[in-house]
């Protein structure tokens, strides 16, 4: 990666950082810090493209801009005995694959190595993209958001479990055996489809 290049995605990754800060804190010293980084994010990115820093503010403002889809992303990992790895939201006390939002600066593949070390321990290697789904095509609960869900299949390669704040437990389980899920993250059926697609060694997707 070119030298402009990542320095516009450290921009980019300053000022998400910012905006999920303004969107959550409370603190009024956290948010003015957060719109300082906002700032900032502005300067580097004045500097590098020759913009005035109130043009490229305007131009970056949260919610101005045509609205896309939220993307959520899903790790796929089997152990030997072909069991899937969950973990137990702390939210609402079931199960869902490791995963979540999309991070800026991070590719889809980066997202699903990252959750699974935060939410585990383990240590992952993404080996390819079983699907991508609409959310409204299946039968999840209904959220204010409209979400693309993509499952990404990771190799077990390292680490151990370890405990986390959000995390209640995280376990293997058989497919066909499988505890209460978290219906908003993942349907026990898209869990059967992921174990087919990834017995189907043959069928290969372009990752990131």
């Amino acid at each position: 990666m070119g030298k402009t290049k990542e320095l516009h995605r450290i921009a980019l990754r300053i000022r998400a950082l910012a905006q999920n800060g303004l969107t959550y804190s409370k603190d009024e010293y956290d948010i003015e810090r957060y719109h300082e980084l906002i700032d900032l994010s502005n300067r580097i990115t004045s500097l590098q493209t020759g913009l005035k820093e109130e043009k490229i503010d305007i131009n970056y403002k949260p919610m101005k801009e045509y609205q896309t889809p939220k993307v959520d992303i899903r790790a796929v990992v089997f152990n030997e005995k072909e069991e899937i790895l969950l973990v137990k939201e702390a939210a609402d006390g079931h199960w869902s694959l490791p995963g979540g939002w999309a991070d800026i600066g991070y590719s889809p593949a980066e997202v699903a190595v990252k959750e699974v070390k935060e939410e585990t321990g383990l240590e992952v290697v993404p080996e390819r993209l079983l699907a991508v789904l609409d959310m409204s095509k299946h039968p999840h609960p209904a959220i204010p958001f409209y979400v693309y869900k993509m499952f990404i299949a990771c190799r077990i390669a390292g680490g151990e479990f370890n405990q986390v704040f959000d995390i209640e437990d995280k376990g293997f389980f058989a497919c066909d055996s499988l505890p209460p899920l978290s219906l908003e993250r993942v349907l026990p059926e898209e869990i059967l489809r992921m174990r087919a697609l990834y017995r189907a060694k043959e069928i290969c997707t372009d990752l990131d």
